[in-house]
């Protein structure tokens, strides 16, 4: 078992939360009253959507750290692929 999440979050966080949606509905149900949330977090946020299916219903102290960390790698997803091509646009360079 450990060794297919593993695999899961290898492929990516939008296989694995998919999969963890289908294989445990009920836990996604008691963090979202709704299918319509949880579908937009799993494509545009899915470390944070995870994270908060993991701490919820009842987030409160430390169960704020995950939810943080989450935010933390969606940011760093979706801003990590600009700072790695900054030398592709022309009239940008590393020196400036």
């Amino acid at each position: 078992m450990c060794c297919l999440f593993t695999s899961l979050f290898l492929l990516g966080p939008r296989v694995a939360g998919f999969v963890w949606w289908a294989l445990q509905p009920e836990r996604w149900d008691l963090a979202f009253s709704t299918w319509l949330w949880p579908a937009f977090g799993i494509v545009f946020a899915p470390w944070t959507t995870m994270a908060y299916v993991l701490v919820a219903p009842n987030v409160r102290g430390i169960d704020w750290l995950w939810i943080v960390l989450g935010v933390l790698a969606d940011v760093a997803f979706w801003t990590g692929g600009a700072w790695g091509n900054r030398d592709r646009i022309p009239g940008s360079s590393a020196e400036a």
